[in-house]
C-alpha cells in the first residue's frame, strides 16, 4: 500500500492528511497553542473528591478541572504517589527504580477516598483531551510511548501487541525484552517491533528510561499544577506510530516543521530520510495533492459511495447514526438480496474510512440495508471487521442485530474532526448554501457513468451553465473528449444561460429530461 503524509502548517494550526493509495483516510488538526495533548504528563493537585462517582477532580491548570476515576488510578498508584513525594523532596537522585520498594496494589473494587485526599499532589497523564464543556480525562497509570516499546513504570509485566499474530515472533520479542528490561518497569511491545533486533529494542528502551528519570528530576521542588513532560507534536507522533516500509512520501510546506521532523526521523528511521520533502510549489499544498477536493467530498451530512449509493451521517449528544442508502442505483439482473449485499459491502469500507477520517468516537449505530439471509449478514460482519483492522483506535464491533443494525464502539480521545464544506450560493448572493462546487464535475461524471453503463442510454445531452460548458468543452484534450475515449459515446454539451452556476440536467435523444 502506498502511504503519503501531507502536512499543511498554518499560522494557528498544523493540518495533517494521511493518504493511502492517493485516498484520504485520516485528517488531523493540531493547534499550535494546544497545551493539553494526549500523553502529556502533569503534576496536578486534588481539588475535590466525589465519593458517589468514586472519582476526583484534579487541577492541572486547565479552565475545567480534569476528571480522574478510581479505575484509572492503576493498581500501583500507591507506589507512584510514594515516588512522586520522594521526587518532589529531591530524594530520587540516588533512588534508582531497581532499588525502589513497591507498595501494595490497590483493590479493583476499592474506594478513591482510601487512596487520595483533597490537596494532595498527584502525577497524572492526559488520557482524553478536553472535549466540548468537559475538562481533560486523566489517568495515574503512566506510560511512555517509544518507537518500538511502551514503558510502564511500577510494573514487571511484558505484553505484546495483539496485531502480532505469529506466536514464535511473540515469544522471541518477549525473551529479548526480558533480557534487557530493568526491574520495576513493565513493557508493552508495539506492532512495529516485529522482526526487530535486540539492539533496536535496547536503544528505544534506554531512551524511555531516560525520559522517566528526567520526570523525576523535574519534580524536584515542583508546585502543582505544572506540566512535567509534553508529548511530542502530533506530526512526529504519527511518524513514530505509523512510519514503515509502505510510506512513500512525506510532504511539508513549512521549513521549521520540516527541520523538526527531519531531526526526529534521524533518531527513529535515518534510512527513510529521503522520503521527507519540503514543498515549495506556488499552489496551496492541499490543492496541489488533491486533498482539498477529497475533504469537500468526504465531510458533510451526505457522503457518496462510488457505486452511487450514499451514507447519511447524523450526530447526537449520545451517539452517531449512519444510514446506508442504495440511491436507486441497482443492477436489474440481480435479486433484491444480492443488490442489498453489494451496497452493504461497499458501504462497509466507506464507513470504516469515515470513522478514521472524522475520528468519530463513542457509540456508532449503522443502519445497513435489510438482508434476509444469515449468510449475507455474516459476510457483512466479516467485511466490517476486516475494514476496521486498519483503524489504530481501539474499537469493538457487534454482529448485525435482528433489526439489521450494526453497533460499533470506538475509542474517543480527542474532539471529533469537523470540516464546514458548504459554500455561499452564487445564485442567491449568499443567503443560502449549496454543495461544494469543487466536486461538481465528479458528480456529473458519476451520473453520466450510471446512465451509460447501468441504464444503457444510447444518446445523451448535457445542459449546464455557460461557464461550466466552457470548462468541459474547451481545449484539445477537453473533459468532453476524455469522456468520449472513456465511454465510447459522444456526450453533447450545451450552455444554458437560464441555469444557475451549479445546475445541470441530462436529456435523452427525444430531448426529454432524465430524472436522477
Amino acid at each position: 500500500m502506498n502511504k503519503e503524509l501531507i502536512i499543511d502548517s498554518g499560522t494557528t494550526e498544523v493540518v495533517m492528511a494521511l493518504l493511502e493509495d492517493k485516498r484520504l483516510v485520516e485528517l488531523h488538526r493540531e493547534r499550535k497553542n494546544n497545551n493539553y495533548s494526549v500523553g502529556d504528563i502533569f503534576l496536578g493537585k486534588i481539588k475535590k473528591i466525589i465519593s458517589g462517582l468514586n472519582a476526583a477532580f484534579v487541577d492541572v491548570g486547565y479552565e475545567k478541572d480534569a476528571f480522574l476515576h478510581y479505575l484509572d488510578l492503576g493498581s500501583q498508584v500507591n507506589s507512584l504517589n510514594k515516588y512522586t513525594k520522594l521526587a518532589m523532596a529531591g530524594k530520587t537522585k540516588v533512588l534508582a527504580m531497581e532499588n525502589f520498594h513497591l507498595e501494595k496494589e490497590i483493590e479493583k473494587t476499592g474506594k478513591i477516598t482510601e487512596v487520595l485526599t483533597a490537596g494532595q499532589p498527584v502525577l497524572v497523564q492526559i488520557a482524553k483531551e478536553p472535549i466540548s464543556t468537559k475538562g481533560p480525562r486523566i489517568t495515574s497509570e503512566l506510560s511512555l510511548a517509544g518507537r518500538y516499546l511502551v514503558l510502564v513504570p511500577f510494573s514487571d509485566r511484558i505484553s505484546v501487541s495483539q496485531k502480532i499474530q505469529n506466536n514464535e515472533e511473540k515469544n522471541r520479542l518477549k525473551r529479548l525484552v526480558q533480557s534487557i528490561k530493568p526491574k520495576n518497569f513493565g513493557v508493552i511491545i508495539r506492532t512495529v517491533a516485529e522482526g526487530k533486533m535486540v539492539a533496536d529494542l535496547d536503544a528505544d528502551l534506554n531512551n524511555l528510561i531516560s525520559k522517566w528519570y528526567s520526570i523525576a528530576e523535574k519534580l524536584t521542588n515542583a508546585k502543582p499544577p505544572r506540566i512535567i513532560l509534553g508529548e511530542i507534536n502530533r506530526s512526529s507522533a504519527m511518524l513514530r506510530d505509523m512510519l514503515n516500509e509502505s510510506f512513500n512520501n512525506i510532504h511539508v510546506n513549512d521549513p521549521f516543521v520540516f527541520e523538526e521532523l527531519r531531526d526526529y526521523m534521524k533518531t527513529i528511521a535515518p534510512d527513510k530520510l529521503d522520503i521527507l520533502k519540503l514543498f515549495k510549489g506556488r499552489d496551496q499544498i492541499f490543492d496541489h495533492f488533491g486533498v482539498d477536493k477529497q475533504i469537500k467530498s468526504s465531510f458533510g451530512k451526505v457522503v457518496s459511495v462510488k457505486s452511487g449509493a450514499y451514507l447519511v451521517i447524523e450526530h447526537t449528544e449520545a451517539l452517531h447514526v449512519i444510514d446506508v442508502n442504495s440511491g436507486q442505483r441497482i443492477k436489474g439482473d440481480n435479486s433484491q438480496e444480492d443488490n442489498a449485499l453489494d451496497v452493504n459491502l461497499e458501504a462497509a469500507g466507506e464507513i470504516a474510512r469515515q470513522l478514521r477520517l472524522r475520528d468519530m468516537g463513542g457509540i456508532i449505530v449503522v443502519d445497513f440495508i435489510d438482508m434476509i439471509q444469515p449468510a449475507n449478514r455474516r459476510k457483512l460482519y466479516e467485511r466490517m471487521k476486516e475494514e476496521m483492522k486498519k483503524d489504530r483506535a481501539k474499537h469493538n464491533i457487534l454482529p448485525p442485530s435482528k433489526f439489521g443494525l450494526v453497533q460499533i464502539t470506538r475509542q474517543r480521545v480527542r474532539t471529533e474532526t469537523s470540516v464546514e464544506i458548504l459554500e455561499k450560493c452564487p445564485a442567491c448572493g449568499g443567503s443560502g448554501q449549496i454543495k461544494p462546487s469543487i466536486i461538481l464535475v465528479d458528480e456529473i461524471e458519476s451520473n453520466l457513468r450510471y446512465l451509460i453503463r447501468e441504464q444503457n442510454e444510447p444518446s445523451l445531452t448535457l445542459r449546464v451553465h455557460p461557464f461550466i460548458s466552457a470548462y468541459l468543452t474547451k481545449g484539445l484534450l477537453s473533459t468532453q473528449m476524455k469522456w468520449f475515449f472513456k465511454y465510447k459515446k459522444w456526450i453533447k454539451v450545451f450552455p444554458s444561460t437560464s441555469y444557475h452556476f451549479l445546475e445541470y440536467r441530462f436529456f435523452n435523444k427525444l430531448d426529454d429530461e432524465i430524472k436522477l
